[in-house]
């Protein structure tokens, strides 16, 4: 099996999300898209973040047209800091040793990924997908030298859809009253709104 691997704090999930995980999902034939909210990530500790039951009722939403996509809560019902190396732990042993994890990741991301937690170890234990959008390059040669041989073999970097939508517009469009149709699934403003999210 071939996993990927979407996390984030979807605070709001957008198009440009769903865009993107299809996308590596179709380039690496991966077999299913698992979609995980996190709880409290640790670089935004000093950032209020939407209640966990919004953001995953609203994850799953965006998700349920899709027969390949998944949405597990797994982080949600951790305690303590949401670090992607016990995420990928944990997954290893639900899944088996065998099954490929894929991480899809921004390629802005990407210059902070020997920052991360037990960033090494992770690298070699699974995939990461930096996606990046035409025209925009990204330096690979500072990752390469941390990562050394991991990096040229488990760290791939794709173009995708160019959608650009940032969940911290949206949540600013929402407070001022202005639209996002268009920018989330139609099942996802409805909730919004009907929620009275992000005012």
């Amino acid at each position: 099996m071939k996993i990927g691997i979407m996390g984030g704090t979807f605070d709001p999930i957008h198009l440009g999300h769903l865009a993107t995980a299809e996308a590596v999902r179709e380039l690496f034939a991966l077999d299913e898209i698992l979609f995980i909210p996190a709880a409290r990530p640790p670089h935004k500790l000093d950032k209020n973040v939407t209640d966990e039951r919004h953001r995953l009722a609203m994850t799953r939403l965006a998700t349920s047209s899709n027969k390949f996509f998944r949405v597990s809560d797994m982080e949600l019902k951790r305690t303590g800091l949401s670090y992607t190396f016990d995420t990928m732990n944990e997954l290893h042993k639900t899944l088996g040793s065998s099954t490929e994890l894929f991480f899809i990741i921004g390629a802005d991301s990407l210059a902070d990924l020997s920052k991360w937690h037990a960033a090494r170890e992770l690298v070699a234990k699974c995939h990461f997908i930096a996606t990046t959008r035409q025209g925009v390059d990204t330096d690979f040669s500072a990752v390469e030298s941390f990562f050394g041989a991991s990096a040229r073999e488990h760290i791939h970097r794709v173009t995708t859809p160019g959608l650009e939508i940032s969940s911290t517009d949206l949540r600013e469009k929402l407070k001022l009253g202005r639209s996002i149709k268009y920018l989330v699934p139609e099942i996802v403003e409805d909730y919004i709104l009907r929620e009275g999210l992000y005012l």
